[in-house]
């Protein structure tokens, strides 16, 4: 069954229900008449189809017809469709100005028909309750309903984003894993075959070999360098992005690093190899080592190169510098030409993306240091960075599910509050009006004791009016005495502001006073 189906089905059930109440109250047989039942059934069904489109337009409907029957708003006949049309009002319509302007203006109407009417301030006190019970508490309970309804909706939205965006990181950081494998792979396998190219070419230039050996030496150094541009070429697609980089430790030391870069014939040396405490500094440490070491070899072979590396009491310095080579022109010297994106070639034959110190400055700063790079008065190249011994410490964002989560809340209380505490007001400023004109109506029903006393039996009707307030109480109180026999009419008057008894009666007879008394 679709949704439309459903709806029209629950409109037809509902429209049956509130026709009963119509039906047996305004049936013929008992005292009303047929054409009341035509139009209370056609006039239930134009608020039914309305129901959904205009919410509160079938509670006003229900107001207006209740009005016509009552002015106390409480009809047998209708209160059933108050009360319905009240809660789905609630249930449906997003906005509480409506139902608010609603609420407000039927106490108006009722005041003013109570008043057309001849009617008694009780009439409206009845109004206002029924309104209050009758029409408010059901559409508080529908408003209530529909932010329940909406939090545990927003509840499942958030949990089914959050399930999404699992799996979304999950698969960033397999992609961003497989990335740094590759940046890895890329800086140390560049560094090897950097040491290797240099050794081929010392054994090409080597005069103690046969021409077929320098040759195969030459066509070592010439594979070399191609394998080192395919793999920046192949690395370089992967590295494309904003990815960290590694933190853990390297699995050699500075120390063994400048070792085999020696023993692959570059001229280095070291002067204090300490390792920091920290693993991202130590990672970036070898970086930084084993990118000076790459830069040498490839643009600047057969320079002597020195690494020193310095440790206080909260840092870590470290200095590659290396003197000028067969191409004295750095890599920095290219990058402020604007060279340093493009492929180059070393004097070592390897190819160069220029990307180096790009990638190299960005693990320095997540490791929370400094790289600087500079060339050297003499042609040569210095390559310096700073790091901290500790690692910086992350900063805490809160999580963008548990964000929203929070903004979800703060959206369902505002509504809530919307929802029942104005509504709520608007019943106690009610009710204050109400205590208010209960006490006028009192004071206009209450005799003075002085005024009392002046009242003689035998006076006629209009001199005992000299005396009187200007109402007096509907009917004889609650456990008063009957009236006395003979007597045409018995008024009674209140003889206390706040109590029903004790009351003045005062009784006539040819319109004339013909007994009074104070009755409790």
């Amino acid at each position: 069954m679709s949704d439309t189906t459903r709806e029209r089905a629950f409109d037809v059930l509902l429209w049956l229900l509130l026709c009963v109440p119509v039906l047996l109250r305004s049936d013929a047989n008992d005292g009303g008449s047929w054409t009341q039942v035509a139009v209370g059934v056609a006039l239930l069904a134009v608020g039914v189809a309305l129901g959904r489109r205009w919410p509160v337009a079938p509670l006003a409907l229900a107001v207006a017809v209740s009005l016509v029957h009552g002015a106390e708003l409480f009809t047998p006949s209708y209160v059933l469709a108050l009360v319905a049309f009240g809660y789905l009002a609630g249930r449906r319509e997003e906005r509480t100005r409506p139902a608010l302007w609603l609420f407000g203006a039927v106490p108006v109407a009722g005041l003013v028909l109570v008043l057309v009417t001849g009617g008694t301030p009780a009439h409206w006190f009845a109004l206002l309750l029924s309104l209050a019970l009758a029409v408010v508490a059901p559409w508080l309970i529908g408003r209530y309903m529909r932010q329940y309804d909406r939090l545990v909706r927003s509840g499942w939205q958030l949990a089914d984003r959050m399930e999404r965006e699992q799996a979304a990181v999950a698969d960033r950081e397999r992609l961003r894993e497989r990335s740094r494998i590759a940046g890895d792979m890329h800086d140390s396998l560049g560094h090897d075959l950097a040491l290797l190219a240099l050794r081929a070419g010392a054994l090409e230039l080597d005069p103690a070999l046969g021409a077929e050996q320098q040759r195969a030496a030459g066509e070592l150094r010439r594979a070399a360098a191609d394998a080192t541009a395919r793999l920046r070429d192949i690395i370089g697609v992967l590295r494309e992005g904003d990815d960290e980089a590694p933190v853990a430790p390297p699995d050699e030391t500075v120390a063994e690093l400048v070792a085999r870069a020696r023993e692959s014939g570059l001229a280095v040396t070291l002067a204090d190899a300490a390792e920091p405490p920290s693993e991202m500094a130590a990672r970036a440490l070898h970086r930084v080592v084993q990118e000076g070491l790459t830069n040498a070899a490839k643009h600047a072979p057969g320079a002597p190169v020195a690494v020193v590396v310095e440790r206080d009491a909260g840092t870590v310095r470290v200095r590659i510098t290396n003197g000028p080579g067969l191409d004295a022109e750095q890599p920095a010297a290219r990058s402020a030409r604007g060279d340093g994106g493009s492929a180059t070639t070393s004097p070592s034959g390897l190819a160069s993306g220029g990307a180096g110190l790009v990638g190299l400055d960005e693990r320095v700063r997540l490791a929370g240091g400094s790289l600087r790079h500079r060339i050297t008065t003499e042609g040569g190249f210095v390559l310096s960075a700073v790091l901290p011994l500790r690692p910086p410490a992350p900063r805490a964002a809160a999580p963008r599910s548990a964000r929203e989560l929070d903004l979800a809340r703060r959206q369902v209380r505002q509504g809530l509050a919307r929802a029942i505490w104005i509504p709520l007001a608007l019943l106690a400023a009610l009710g204050v009006l109400m205590a208010g004109v209960a006490l006028y109506t009192q004071h206009q029903t209450y005799l003075e004791p002085e005024d009392y006393a002046r009242i003689r039996i035998g006076q006629t009707r209009a001199e005992v009016a000299e005396h009187l307030p200007d109402r007096h109480l509907d009917g004889r109180p609650h456990r008063v005495p009957a009236e006395p026999p003979g007597m045409d009419e018995c008024l009674y008057y209140r003889s206390t502001m706040l109590a029903a008894i004790p009351v003045y009666r005062l009784c006539y007879v040819d319109g004339r006073l013909a007994g009074r008394a104070e009755l409790g």
